[in-house]
């Protein structure tokens, strides 16, 4: 059972490079860090100045990268771009872009914002749509050669980037313009843009000695290496430790269409007559809640917790302990006392403190109601005198009959209600036409870079074109794990952009001809990838630099769970939940079971994501000397420490395999969907009193938030939303976190 949260943001999200909104952390976004999600910025890092300009013989003819797509929306030529593309259309995006900044930064007249930001605002797009392009393939369809060249490219990237950030003529210029900024007569996004631009550039060492800023390349350098490393061997090992099954009797309580699936998998490995499980880079599994065979049970969650961990070519242990060592020096050479505080500096929520605190107060009642969870399948496992204490790989496959008898019905019941295309014509977009007045029309005549990629073009209220939408929702060896949102062409008023957003998920795909039927999660993340997209869709804004997700790491997961409301509001679950062989709808009766069981297992998902969170946290409050090299170890303490250490509930992941953290996108920003989800459960509650899936909210939701991107203060956004500060009372009501369970 996948379980929020999911996206690994390949999203843009807490931009750090002064020209964030123009191009992609790619760094960052080759190490496959999104939502769910790596931010929306270009790489932190390091090396030398990038010399290799394109060899004299690539011509743009015979490289569709060096040109802009003249398809709708300037959708990327899939059929066109072959890998061996991607390196010199880099060198050559490069060359531009350190061309056209040092022009910025040693023009001879006086700095002006049109000259200097609006000038940066516009430079690098040749570099930008090629790493668009190749992080976003690199995450969602990734090969040897596209993984050779993430290595290779990683430290480059990194390079490019300080040499804008540490250049110091082009440095001079912006703080210039900051000091005046209050005598420039500049628009309220304008003076924003200016502001970040000052923050990003200190923030990523343009203040720091000439000895220091050696210091902080060789570091940056490193770190784009190794996070490339890590987020490359994460998803080897997830491939390579897929569970063989050689006797189809132990599969007892998977469905046929579940087994065939295996069966597949053991085919496309070579292991025909054999059924093989492959993992999802979560600590949980899906097979792990059906299987009634204990002991395969139990070899599929060892499989899991042992990634990364257990020696070989993809042991991860040595690079995590680096990364974190790394980060920590780093944080110390730009004045901060650990990585985290860097990091949370420029979030919503502020400092250390407060994250601490929010994730300790919610640590203790989410642990309580776990191991009340437990004792219920512990009865059931002792009625049934089983003779074994609840272990982590029975919890799911036990929660399911605490489920069933506590509300008369198993999640199976529900699959074949939610049927993938239904769920995402009937539900997702259905839900988005009623609130928002959007429609959709699906494109068979634009190329796509994957068969089972669908493109739908998405109109406005008034018919006017607004954005593509690319939907890639099935697992593949090629796809890294998780959910996440990209954009391939983010919107822009100054660059005259409309979006083209993706969603990914990694659902299994069935056998030819079988209906791909969701689980509830599933369902839930195809609503929450959407919001994301909406964000993106909706963005509307002068500035690259702001468009869409490019808010901090800790609100773009703000929209998405917002949107999640939908998945269980009963005009679009009527419209959406259909038999698929019948078209009948869901019975009444199953539907209130559903939602009556809402809270249910709350305290598990819960702790298994505070879990997550606190070594997060952990690995990155520590001082570069404090960073230990005992990877499992120092976990173990850790989780201890913060009274979260309860054996049937493990983290949500571990430090050997949690690319959110160590893959670059979420590091010391876990914590972001919790307190995304304080923001969104409080702004479901003003929908609800405000009537719901209408039209005035839709437009409300869309003026005050989603369309204004990053280019004003995130939490005065959602205050223009609300109408106050956020409020955490609705998110424990809905966890069920504001009183202890009961059984």
């Amino acid at each position: 059972m996948q379980k929020s949260p999911s996206c690994l943001a390949a999203l843009p999200s807490f931009p750090i490079h002064p020209l964030a909104g123009r191009i992609l952390c790619a760094a960052l976004l080759l190490a496959g860090a999104g939502l769910g999600c790596p931010p929306n910025t270009r790489a932190q890092g390091p090396l030398p100045t990038p010399t290799n300009p394109v060899p004299a013989a690539v011509t743009t003819s015979e490289n569709p990268l060096l040109i802009e797509s003249t398809l709708p929306y300037h959708l990327p030529p899939f059929d066109r771009i072959k890998d061996t593309d991607f390196e010199p259309a880099y060198a050559q995006g490069m060359t531009e872009h350190l061309k056209e900044v040092e022009t910025i930064a040693n023009q001879p007249g006086a700095a002006t914002f049109e000259n200097t930001i609006v000038a940066l605002e516009r430079s690098g797009q040749l570099l930008e749509r090629v790493e668009r392009i190749f992080s976003n393939l690199a995450g969602a369809n990734t090969n040897p050669a596209i993984q050779k060249t993430e290595s290779v490219m990683a430290p480059k990237l990194a390079a490019h980037a300080d040499e804008i950030h540490l250049n110091p003529a082009l440095f001079r210029r912006i703080q210039a313009l900051y000091d005046q900024r209050d005598k420039l007569a500049l628009d309220a996004e304008s003076k924003y843009l200016l502001e970040r631009y000052e923050k990003d550039f200190v923030r990523a060492g343009a203040k720091l000695s000439d000895p220091d800023k050696t210091k902080l390349r060789a570091m940056n350098a490193e770190l784009a290496t190794l996070q490339t490393t890590f987020n490359q061997d994460v998803l080897k090992e997830k491939n390579a430790d897929s569970v063989v099954v050689a006797d189809r009797a132990q599969l007892a309580g998977m469905t046929d269409s579940e087994i065939a699936g295996t069966e597949a998998a053991a085919k496309a490995d070579k292991q025909e007559g054999k059924f093989v499980i492959r993992l999802l880079n979560t600590t949980g599994q899906p097979a792990l809640a059906s299987v009634r065979d204990r002991a395969l049970r139990q070899r599929i969650m060892e499989a899991s917790l042992a990634r990364n961990v257990h020696g070989g070519e993809f042991d991860t242990r040595a690079v995590v302990s680096r990364i974190a060592r790394l980060r920590a020096e780093r944080a110390v050479l730009l004045g901060y006392p650990n990585h985290a505080a860097y990091q949370l500096e420029d979030q919503t929520i502020g400092s250390v403190a407060a994250v601490n605190k929010l994730l300790a107060d919610s640590a203790a009642p989410a642990v309580a109601n776990a191991r009340q969870e437990a004792a219920d399948m512990q009865a059931i496992i002792d009625q049934d005198k089983g003779g074994f204490s609840l272990a982590s790989w029975d919890w799911d496959f036990y929660s399911e009959k605490v489920r069933k008898a506590r509300y008369d019905f198993d999640e199976s019941q529900l699959r074949p209600y939610f049927e993938l295309n239904h769920v995402l014509q009937d539900g997702v977009f259905f839900a988005a036409t009623r609130l928002y007045g959007i429609t959709f029309k699906e494109r068979h005549d634009l190329p796509v870079y994957q068969p089972d990629v669908r493109v739908f073009e998405v109109s406005d209220a008034d018919g006017s074109p607004l954005a593509l939408f690319l939907a890639d929702y099935y697992a593949r060896p090629s796809k890294r794990g998780g959910a996440w949102m990209n954009e391939y062409v983010m919107q822009s008023d100054l660059l005259g952009d409309k979006p083209v957003v993706a969603n990914h998920l990694n659902i299994p795909k069935p056998t030819p001809g079988e209906p791909t039927l969701l689980t509830p999660d599933e369902v839930r993340t195809l609503f929450h990838e959407f919001g994301h997209g909406l964000h993106g869709m909706f963005s509307h804004v002068r500035y690259p630099r702001f468009s869409g997700t490019s808010v901090p790491r800790d609100f773009v997961e703000y929209p998405s769970q917002f949107n999640e409301m939908w998945a269980v509001f009963p005009e679009v679950v009527r419209n959406y939940a259909k038999h698929y062989q019948t078209g009948e709808p869901m019975p009444q009766a199953l539907l209130d079971k559903m939602l009556a069981a809402r809270k249910f297992n709350q305290g598990f998902m819960t702790t298994e994501y505070l879990s997550a969170s606190l070594l997060d946290q952990a690995w990155h409050q520590l001082g570069p000397e404090q960073v230990p090299t005992d990877v499992p170890g120092f976990e173990a303490a850790a989780l201890k420490q913060a009274g979260v250490d309860f054996a049937p509930v493990p983290p949500r992941y571990r430090s050997a395999y949690f690319s959110h953290s160590f893959g670059g996108g979420y590091s010391a920003g876990y914590y972001s969907y919790f307190w995304s989800e304080v923001l969104a459960a409080d702004s479901e509650k003003w929908v609800l009193e405000h009537g719901g899936l209408t039209r005035e909210n839709g437009d409300h939701i869309r003026h005050t938030l989603l369309s204004r991107g990053g280019s004003s203060d995130a939490l005065g956004l959602f205050r223009s939303f609300s109408g106050g500060a956020p409020d955490v009372g609705p998110l424990l009501r809905r966890r069920g976190l504001d009183k202890p369970a009961t059984p």
